[in-house]
């Protein structure tokens, strides 16, 4: 992988479908592959039911990665739409 960032679920709801819709909006804009690590799993971040799969509650951590360095906006406004709550 590329470029990778930490970050926490701060959203009451966690990841839940409308939040994994706007990632994977976000993450299709992407050059190469998008990718969302939690523990030993890992989604495809353009793909909704792959990020629900992950079953992120409240405090999760997440790693966010690309696979491209070019797609750094990408992981850049990813991080910040987890970050800002999903605007929740």
């Amino acid at each position: 992988m590329g470029l990778t960032r930490n970050v926490t679920l701060v959203n009451e709801l966690g990841l839940h479908a409308r939040s994994a819709v706007q990632i994977a909006r976000i993450a299709k804009t992407a050059r190469g592959g998008v990718w969302i690590l939690r523990a030993a799993e890992r989604a495809d971040a353009a793909s909704v039911m792959d990020v629900l799969t992950l079953s992120c509650e409240k405090g999760s951590i997440l790693t966010l990665a690309v696979d491209d360095p070019q797609d750094a906006p990408v992981l850049d406004a990813l991080a910040g739409l987890v970050e800002s709550g999903f605007g929740e």
